[in-house]
């Protein structure tokens, strides 16, 4: 079926920015205009690279009791509160109005403007990061790893991956002791395919004596490692001594989410629906919690409970991965106008985090490849992969030559997707599905059958469109033909 709603080789980017001014002149208007008083909100929101704010779905900064809290979270790199961020967010920018030269303070204001963005999907807070994290640099003018590894979280929030290795790297030369450097230079090395860094890193990291209070950061870190190489259980192990001993609801409430998504992967919707509803009354901002549930529940057949439940979560912090969702759940209800609406919903949340320079090639391109055109796809998807040759670039790209007919080359793909022996360690139900679709189209029909298989074993619920063609597939395949066993 063509579910075509744009032109073939329609950019859902932006235009390129203009050209940035000097890092000088910045400095000039920073200094200047912080010293006259004006706050650095204010100061940032003017600045050239800035853009206008959309669906903020938090309350605007204020200091408060909260902040310190926030602080030693944010620098400790553990998981922060949505409010407290907020609060944090205030006194910092107060802060920095009255002391322009406080490089720390500079630091500690950029990350927190990364958090607030990641945590609210709202990509506007990134180029304030930026500019915030950039002046903490010039402010210093030598060893900075606080406004170093603000960076790398703002390059990882980006999809930046190579910029995240390198800023990540200069930070852990500096203090390479510091175990919050590890966890973002992992994520780094992950997407840029080199999977054996990102083991490294984690035995560096988990050798590490590391206190009481960040410990269950560490093992969510070494859960999310284990998950990638395949080893549910471990990554379950890990995950849920992390939850058990996390010392703040928010903190307690990003390591449940990641359960539910553990669960989710193995098809466990039971599980997952009380993980994930578990996250959500600790923190209701948590942004994957409420999702993860609104998947559950259409996986249960509780469908309205779980439109209403996508909704409301959109409504609040709108993200296109999970807007796509929404489209495919309402398209494989017959729904086809209310899909249509929410594949326009993602062309312009796309454009939105552009705007704060989101790298959303990888999902524009799962976008085109299944609802729009598959050729500007591959296009996008072989720029992302000469870029950032992760696992799921693979399996996307595989996907995507398959939709255009390039089946030969799209297996090549596949198998780096889903081969241990190339990196593809992961369980994913999706890229099995991908990967014995493309066989079945070449003719390899045992491969085919057997991979199909195992993508409903690992989760028979993975997709409201997807599972239903699995099965379709597997019936067409039909039963495993009668031939004698290979011989000796």
């Amino acid at each position: 079926m063509d579910n075509r709603l744009s032109a073939p080789g329609t950019s859902l980017l932006p235009e390129p920015p203009a050209p940035r001014r000097s890092r000088r002149w910045l400095r000039r208007v920073l200094v200047a205009a912080l010293a006259g008083g004006v706050a650095a909100g204010t100061v940032l929101a003017l600045l050239p690279e800035e853009q206008p704010r959309r669906h903020r779905a938090v309350r605007p900064p204020a200091a408060g009791p909260q902040a310190p809290a926030a602080l030693t979270a944010l620098t400790a790199g553990m998981p922060v509160a949505l409010p407290q961020l907020t609060a944090l967010i205030g006194q910092q920018e107060l802060r920095v109005r009255e002391r322009p030269g406080d490089a720390q303070a500079w630091a500690v204001l950029g990350t927190a403007y990364v958090e607030r963005g990641r945590r609210a999907a709202d990509a506007a807070d990134f180029p304030r990061a930026e500019q915030a994290l950039r002046t903490s640099l010039e402010v210093r003018g030598g060893a900075n790893a606080e406004a170093l590894d603000g960076l790398t979280a703002l390059a990882l929030a980006r999809r930046d991956f190579t910029e995240a290795k390198r800023y990540g790297e200069e930070a852990l030369k500096l203090t390479p002791r510091r175990w919050s450097a590890y966890p973002q230079l992992i994520d780094a090395y992950n997407g840029l395919g080199d999977y054996e860094a990102a083991r490294r890193s984690l035995d560096k990291l988990m050798a590490l004596h590391t206190g009481a209070a960040v410990r269950p950061a560490v093992m969510a870190q070494a859960s999310a490692v284990y998950r990638d190489r395949g080893w549910r259980e471990d990554a379950v192990a890990q995950l849920t001594d992390a939850a058990a001993a996390a010392r703040t609801p928010a903190e307690q409430a990003a390591y449940l989410a990641g359960l539910g998504q553990l669960a989710w992967e193995r098809g466990d919707l039971q599980d997952a629906l009380r993980h994930f509803e578990a996250a959500v009354r600790l923190d209701p901002d948590q942004r994957a919690a409420p999702v993860g549930r609104a998947r559950v529940l259409a996986a249960l057949g509780r469908t309205a409970e779980a439109l209403t439940a996508y909704e409301t979560a959109l409504a609040r912090q709108p993200n296109p991965r999970y807007t796509l969702e929404l489209g495919e759940l309402y398209e494989s209800l017959g729904q086809d106008r209310l899909a249509a609406t929410q594949y326009t919903q993602v062309r312009e949340e796309a454009r939105r985090e552009a705007e704060g320079g989101v790298d959303d090639d990888l999902l524009i391109g799962q976008y085109e490849a299944d609802h729009g055109d598959p050729v500007e796809a591959v296009d996008r998807l072989r720029d992302e992969w000469d870029r950032q040759p992760g696992i799921e670039v693979a399996d996307a790209l595989g996907w995507a030559l398959h939709r255009a007919g390039e089946d030969e080359e799209a297996l090549e793909y596949a198998c780096v997707a889903t081969d241990k022996t190339k990196g593809g360690g992961v369980r994913s139900a999706l890229y099995t599905f991908h990967r014995g679709m493309i066989e079945d189209e070449l003719e390899e029909y045992g491969p085919a059958r057997r991979h199909l298989q195992e993508a409903l074993r690992i989760n028979p619920y993975f997709s409201p469109l997807l599972a239903p063609a699995a099965q379709a597939a597997l019936r067409s395949l039909g039963d495993v033909p009668d031939e004698p066993a290979p011989s000796e």
